[in-house]
């Protein structure tokens, strides 16, 4: 039997959680060890109190029952032929950032790769119901980051982390998805397209096995697994009370850079990033405010190299085009563009934002230079 597959077989035995694995690899420092271990040897362990109590009896049968050497090598080729690699903290190529964090998983499931050792990676998260400007803010500064080769990691959930991989991918970028489910399930389902894309460059990563339903508790427990593979993390766009701060609670608790964006004062899904600038979050308003951090050897002195990532929908584009250096009222642009005085408003603001057009005097506009 490979090595990967007494991993593989402890990985998946009922009811052993992280915890008792951690206990019987302590006492039987692998795997292999704990499957080959005897019923005298654990029920004399048991007898001893060499668990703690943390085990019940239940517990050690199963540790001695379980042991279909057929069923566990059937298991684990369909594994491999259905795409699907294992990695335990027993192989190399456990990445090293989450040996040391508090519970880290005892094994992830890939589609794809896992990230080189070594490399910088940017966490980003934020509001499931975001603006459209945290949706175009995302896929910027996602896109603006992969572009210079730093991967980005997310959750591959609706809302910001959604936008953060399109981003990624628009540029040809490296991107990863962390699951709250099996490797097998893509959740949200509408997502199935950014699923198979993430495969071909990055990957899609979870430490639940094929089949596990996408239920609430583990969204919570994935984050720690997105903060603990990112050398930073961004937030764009959160409530005071947002899931996404669970994940910067896990990055300050590992030591790692906190990124935000900011917003309006006014504006309730900016209260949380607003509140982390205010307790020390880096305020970010362009990529180079992470880039400069994540690659000491970053220059964007070239005004070719500001304006390198721009990533326009089809809206916001026909703006840019009719406008110049000539500031032109908005009811003169609603002409030109077609676009619904509303929507138009909403593309101008995101523009503004972004810094490529600017508002000379109430309701005129260029653009900027």
């Amino acid at each position: 039997m490979e090595h990967s597959e007494y991993g593989y077989w402890l990985d998946n035995l009922p009811n052993i959680g992280i915890k008792k694995i951690e206990r019987l690899l302590d006492l039987f420092m692998t795997s292999e060890g704990i499957f080959r271990a005897t019923e005298k040897e654990l029920s004399a362990l048991w007898k001893d109190g060499a668990f703690g109590g943390s085990f019940s009896e239940k517990d050690l049968e199963t540790l001695a029952q379980n042991r279909n050497l057929d069923q566990l090598h059937y298991n684990y080729t369909k594994l491999i032929q259905n795409g699907i690699y294992f990695v335990s903290r027993e192989d190399i190529e456990y990445p090293e950032k989450l040996l040391n964090i508090y519970g880290a998983p005892y094994a992830l499931y890939v589609k794809g790769r896992l990230p080189e050792k070594g490399q910088k990676l940017l966490a980003v998260v934020g509001a499931r119901e975001c603006s459209p400007y945290g949706k175009e803010m995302a896929k910027y500064l996602a896109g603006a980051v992969a572009k210079e080769g730093i991967p980005i990691i997310s959750g591959l959930a609706r809302g910001i982390d959604s936008y953060a991989h399109q981003g990624a991918l628009s540029l040809s970028g490296v991107t990863y998805g962390i699951l709250g489910c099996g490797i097998d399930i893509c959740y949200p389902r509408e997502n199935i397209s950014m699923y198979m894309d993430i495969q071909k460059d990055g990957g899609i990563i979870s430490e639940y096995a094929p089949g596990i339903a996408p239920i609430a508790g583990n969204f919570p427990m994935r984050n720690r697994i997105i903060s603990g593979l990112s050398d930073g993390i961004l937030i764009i766009e959160a409530k005071d009370k947002s899931g996404s701060l669970i994940t910067v609670d896990y990055g300050l608790e590992q030591g790692k850079e906190i990124y935000a964006l900011p917003g309006r004062a006014t504006d309730r899904l900016s209260e949380g990033c607003n509140n982390l600038i205010r307790m020390g979050a880096k305020l970010i308003t362009s990529p180079k405010d992470i880039l400069e951090d994540l690659l000491p050897q970053y220059s964007d002195s070239t005004e070719e190299g500001k304006h390198s990532v721009i990533i326009l929908n089809e809206p916001q584009d026909r703006i840019c085009s009719c406008l110049n250096t000539d500031p032109k009222h908005i009811e003169e642009i609603g002409y030109l563009t077609r676009l619904p005085m509303d929507q138009l408003m909403e593309q101008l603001l995101v523009l503004e934002l972004r810094g490529l057009i600017k508002q000379t005097m109430k309701n005129y506009y260029c653009r900027s230079l």
